[in-house]
């Protein structure tokens, strides 16, 4: 296992795990029932991350652009989709049983030795496990009424490439993005929302010239490297590492993966594909219908190479914890703090009356409601002021704007800053303005 990301600190995913749920970002799904195998559900404080996470994705993608379109697709679709794509016959992982004492399963790609990790007990030979949730479209549960949920976004942009083509009058090189839920039954889910049964992913196809696909990989690998940098995350934890010629996916000519150093290692948070005409040229041929593009001026007629992107909103989502994560002692007590970029946070600006006295309290809503208008703010007068700033420093919120007796006389607040702890006092009338200049914006 290579070594923990620098700067870490202790933030271990126990730690994170205990936070989210303390603080409201995420939940075990079900969990007065038990809870149900790496499903998670999102709380108040992790809604609004993870949209944020999408926004910034969707507003550089396709907003910022005009060569990208958005789409939406059923997450069913027709299932002859996933005999075209391959899916049906090579989307599968290697499955082991422990034949000891504790008959767990595990997949025999992450296995080292021969022996079951939890009980030493003898392995099965592997044999091949579909990653595909089978269900049933009708009343009848025949193998006529099988479906599948889908286990990518990428093949209805394949599927719809000609719809999106014809309505939208793009010319190539272009692009189809997606952001929606996918679902794979998973072996050997873990390290909290790193690999979940039901995920949400943001992906789009570049459809491009056959001999200019590798100009477009280059491009979209530094383009993503530059998005996620933005997003806060540190470029030591970073990496771009290219897929070996065994580990390629049956449908890709090329790929690398945008790796970040987790606790337990490098690992997968973006790939960037480089699948030819694959995709088109096994729907065209399954579906009988042209695919091809042809070119407005000169009248050449080729199915295109395709670029993909395609990155995990949950696996971007616990990355950005994990790497704002941090404990610190302030004044001999222990501070834990996410640092996370004002663009994430939940709340960028949280308002908070020194005192729950209606004297303090009235002006200090006033004041929250101005701001809301412009940032996403949090009221908060529970507790001691002290108490107030630790918990805001813990769920992330870069600002911290205190009403206090002197604000009734002065017209004036005092901006606390989460990284730096500094302090500095602003009237009124300029508190947009100071927290915009400290938010970057």
């Amino acid at each position: 296992m290579s070594e923990a990301p620098t700067g870490m600190g202790e933030a271990r995913v126990d730690q994170l795990v205990s936070l989210a749920k303390r603080r409201g970002f995420i939940f075990p799904s079900s969990e007065i029932y038990g809870g149900i195998n790496a499903l998670w559900d999102y709380g108040p404080l992790g809604v609004p991350l993870r949209n944020r996470v999408r926004q910034s994705w969707w507003r550089r993608v396709v907003e910022a652009r005009d060569d990208v379109e958005g789409l939406e697709c059923s997450i069913i679709m027709n299932p002859k989709v996933w005999v075209a794509s391959g899916h049906v016959d090579t989307f599968s992982d290697p499955l082991v049983d422990c034949l000891g004492e504790c008959h767990q399963r595990w997949r025999a790609d992450h296995l080292k030795g021969d022996r079951c990790p939890t009980c030493q007990g003898p392995l099965s030979p592997p044999r091949q496990f579909n990653l595909m949730f089978k269900t049933f479209l009708g009343p009848v549960e025949d193998q006529s009424a099988a479906v599948y949920l889908r286990p990518e976004t990428a093949q209805g942009m394949f599927v719809n490439f000609k719809n999106v083509l014809n309505t939208s009058r793009q010319r190539i090189p272009f692009g189809i993005a997606q952001i929606g839920r996918s679902f794979r039954n998973e072996i050997s889910p873990g390290n909290f929302i790193f690999r979940s049964r039901e995920f949400e992913q943001m992906e789009m196809e570049w459809f491009c010239e056959p001999e200019d696909d590798l100009r477009w990989f280059e491009y979209w690998c530094q383009d993503q490297m530059a998005w996620l940098q933005g997003l806060g995350l540190r470029p030591e934890n970073l990496r771009l590492r290219p897929h070996t010629p065994q580990e390629l996916s049956h449908y890709a000519k090329g790929a690398s993966d945008i790796e970040y150093r987790f606790p337990w290692g490098w690992g997968e948070l973006e790939g960037i594909a480089r699948r030819g005409d694959y995709d088109l040229r096994h729907h065209q041929e399954a579906s009988g219908r042209d695919l091809t593009y042809l070119e407005p001026q000169g009248g050449r007629r080729y199915l295109p190479w395709v670029v993909e992107p395609a990155i995990g909103v949950d696996r971007t989502v616990l990355t950005l914890l994990l790497d704002a994560y941090d404990e610190e002692e302030v004044r001999g007590e222990r501070r834990a703090v996410l640092r996370l970029h004002p663009s994430v946070a939940p709340y960028q600006v949280a308002v908070l009356p020194l005192s729950r006295k209606p004297e303090l309290v009235e002006p200090a809503r006033r004041l929250e409601a101005a701001l809301r208008r412009e940032f996403a703010t949090d009221f908060d007068d529970t507790q001691s002021i002290g108490r107030r700033y630790r918990r805001q420093d813990e769920i992330g919120t870069p600002l911290a704007v205190t009403v206090d007796f002197d604000s009734l006389q002065d017209h004036a607040a005092t901006i606390r800053e989460r990284d730096s702890m500094a302090q500095v006092r602003v009237g009124f009338d300029q508190l947009a303005a100071a927290c915009r200049e400290r938010l970057g914006g």
